[in-house]
């Protein structure tokens, strides 16, 4: 047990460069896709444990960047928000920022369309 927590230890102490080099090896040499693998250990990990996982019913309106028609954008934000006009210029401008948390998933998607066809990139979390 206690050279897997060494090897555990040197693992996470790895630089970016040796991460790569490890990835490398690992693809070349054994035909692993180190990102394949992590993305089965991920789905197999709840599923192994038997614990189901809950949807989510909250949701995050992050403005990712104002697009090409910025007046448009602030205007709407704004709007949507009840903030002033000093207050969503400066959301706009700080972008990626949250709009709305917390919300439904209906007035989410409904925020994020109105959003984009204004211009803007917007992303749910």
């Amino acid at each position: 047990m206690a050279d897997l927590k060494e090897f555990a230890e040197q693992l996470v102490n790895l630089t970016v460069k040796e991460v790569n080099e490890l990835a490398t090896i690992l693809k070349d040499e054994y035909g692993i896709e180190p990102a394949a693998a992590a993305a089965a250990v991920a789905v197999a990990g709840p599923a192994a444990g038997g614990e189901a996982e809950e949807a989510q019913t909250e949701f995050d309106v992050i403005l990712k960047a104002a697009g090409g028609s910025k007046l448009a954008v602030v205007k709407l934000v704004k709007e949507l928000t009840g903030l002033g006009l000093k207050e969503a210029k400066g959301l706009v401008d700080d972008a990626p920022s949250p709009i709305k948390e917390a919300v439904t998933k209906d007035e989410a998607e409904a925020l994020k369309a109105q959003l984009e066809e204004a211009g803007a990139e917007v992303e749910l979390k």
